[in-house]
C-alpha cells in the first residue's frame, strides 16, 4: 500500500510503528480539539536539547552565549518552516476550513509547529535515539556550516577582530562621496583591507551605517559570512 502518509515517511526518512502519532502531529488546533499542540511542546524541548548537545560537542571552545545564539539560529521558526516545505508538509496538514481558506498550509508558524510535533511523535514512537537521528539528518548539514562568531557584535567589530587574530593591519574606511540635501544625505564609504585585492563599499544615511555595510561586504568577500543570515 502506497498511501500519502507512506510517501511522507519516505521524505522524512522515518517509518512510524504507530502512524496515528504522525496523523496527530499533522493535526492543527483548527481541525480538532485533539491536535498537535502537546506534541509540539514535547518536540520543541527535544529539538533544543539535541541541537544544544550537538553544538556543545562541535564547538568545545565556544562560550555559553555563542552556543545559545547558534542554537537559536537552527531552531527558529523560519529554519523549521524551510525544512517543512522541503518535505512538503503543507500537503499533509489537517486544518480547519478557515485555516485552509486563508492558506494556513503555507504559514510559517503552522509549518514550524508541525515539524516540532513530528519530532515529538518520533520520540514517542521510537525513543530519543530515533528522534536525535532524524534531527541530525535534517539539520546536521546546516549545523556544520555554522561558526561560533559572535553575531551580536557589529560588522566593524567582527572584521577588526578577524584581522587582528591573523596579524593583519586594521581596515581603513574612507568617505568617497556624500550626496543629497542636508536633511537626507547618503554617505558612500569604501573599506580597504590588505587581505582583499579590491576595496568593498557601502552606502547609508550616515557614515557609521555606510561603514558597517562596507565591513559586512568585506566579511562576505573574505568568506567569513555568507550574506544570507
Amino acid at each position: 500500500m502506497n498511501s500519502p502518509l507512506d510517501r511522507l515517511e519516505r521524505r522524512l526518512g522515518y517509518t512510524f510503528k504507530d502512524q496515528g502519532q504522525m496523523v496527530l502531529a499533522l493535526t492543527h488546533r483548527s481541525f480538532a480539539s485533539k491536535n498537535n499542540e502537546r506534541l509540539e511542546f514535547l518536540g520543541d524541548a527535544i529539538l533544543n536539547f539535541v541541537i544544544g548537545e550537538a553544538l556543545y560537542q562541535y564547538f568545545p571552545q565556544a562560550r555559553e552565549g555563542q552556543l545559545s545564539r547558534l542554537r537559536a539560529r537552527l531552531v527558529k521558526g523560519e529554519t523549521l518552516a524551510v525544512l517543512a516545505r522541503s518535505f512538503e508538509i503543507g500537503d499533509y496538514l489537517r486544518l480547519g476550513s478557515g485555516e485552509l481558506k486563508s492558506g494556513g498550509f503555507r504559514r510559517e508558524s503552522i509549518l514550524a509547529d508541525a515539524m516540532e510535533a513530528l519530532i515529538g511523535a518520533i520520540y514517542l514512537d521510537a525513543g530519543m535515539e530515533a528522534a536525535r537521528d532524524r534531527i541530525m539528518a535534517w539539520l546536521g548539514p546546516q549545523l556544520r556550516e555554522l561558526t561560533p562568531v559572535d553575531t551580536n557584535k557589529d560588522p566593524k567589530t567582527r572584521l577588526q577582530e578577524y584581522l587582528q587574530a591573523r596579524g593583519c593591519e586594521l581596515p581603513k574606511y574612507d568617505v568617497v562621496a556624500i550626496e543629497g540635501e542636508p536633511h537626507c544625505r547618503v554617505f558612500f564609504v569604501e573599506c580597504d583591507i590588505s587581505m582583499l585585492s579590491e576595496k568593498t563599499s557601502g552606502q547609508g544615511p550616515s557614515r557609521r551605517i555606510a561603514e558597517q555595510i562596507a565591513a559586512t561586504a568585506a566579511l562576505i568577500a573574505l568568506g567569513v559570512e555568507n550574506g544570507h543570515d
